[in-house]
């Protein structure tokens, strides 16, 4: 069963559902044992569970990753478990749209303490593994909205095109160690964010039907369609292996032709 990841240590957050889960499977796919992290307990054990039944092993922790103590135990568990961690993939993250008037503090706070604090937060508890190892790959969740701004996405937009700027600065510090750091920019994709949440904000700002929010997106999209999980699993995979050795502060976009700088 070996593959490009065999017997490497992943650690994904916010791998309970949507992205984070196809991630987690992608990398359980080429060999990889996965530490799968969520807020949500029966989340993160069910894609522990899908792991495990790819051959590999898993352990499910909940965790908030924007609270220091709560990362720290989180990491002091993949530790104990496994004794490595090889690869770090920052994706837990929320979007909450809203026009700037309506966008409340909270909001706001919450967006950027979730979206770009938890990427700082678990970067810095699984450096020093990895410094120590000589070895690590870590693969940030930025989005087309890291390169562009979006309507009615103030929060989400700063949010991840903090996430670019913090993988290039983490790029250089960690590359003396043998670490490399990138972000991923996907564009369109539907998860169960985009229906519990997205769809029907998307519709109030502009002004239609709910059910034509997915055909609205998607004829935006060059390539005709939104990309997938497993598309998104296969740059991660990419990144995370010994084919990308040579790069490092890249934000890779996974957008079919939406954005390309």
């Amino acid at each position: 069963m070996g593959g490009r990841l065999e017997g490497k240590v992943a650690m994904v957050t916010g791998a309970g559902q949507g992205i984070g889960r196809g991630i987690a499977l992608s990398l359980a796919q080429e060999g990889a044992h996965v530490v799968v992290n969520d807020i949500v307990w029966d989340t993160a054990q069910a894609t522990a569970e899908e792991v495990k039944r790819l051959g590999r092993q898993s352990l499910a922790v909940q965790a908030d990753v924007s609270q220091s103590t709560q990362v720290s135990e989180l990491v002091d568990r993949a530790s104990e478990e496994f004794d490595a961690v090889h690869i770090l993939i920052n994706n837990a993250g929320i979007a909450v749209p809203a026009f700037i008037t309506e966008l409340s503090e909270e909001t706001w706070d919450r967006t950027l303490r979730i979206n770009l604090k938890s990427m700082f937060l678990c970067s810095k508890a699984v450096a020093p593994l990895m410094m120590e190892q000589g070895y690590g790959k870590i693969v940030n969740l930025s989005s087309k909205s890291g390169k562009k701004g979006g309507l009615w996405l103030t929060a989400y937009c700063a949010s991840k095109f903090g996430v670019i700027g913090f993988t290039q600065s983490l790029a250089l510090d960690l590359a003396p160690y043998g670490i490399n750091v990138n972000a991923i920019c996907p564009g369109t994709v539907y998860t169960p964010l985009w229906d519990n949440v997205l769809k029907d904000a998307y519709a109030r700002k502009l002004n239609i039907d709910p059910e034509e929010v997915r055909d609205y997106y998607s004829s935006k999209i060059p390539l005709g369609r939104e990309v997938t999980m497993q598309e998104i699993g296969n740059v991660v995979v990419f990144l995370c292996s010994d084919e990308s050795s040579y790069m490092t502060g890249q934000a890779i976009n996974i957008t079919g032709g939406q954005e390309m700088t």
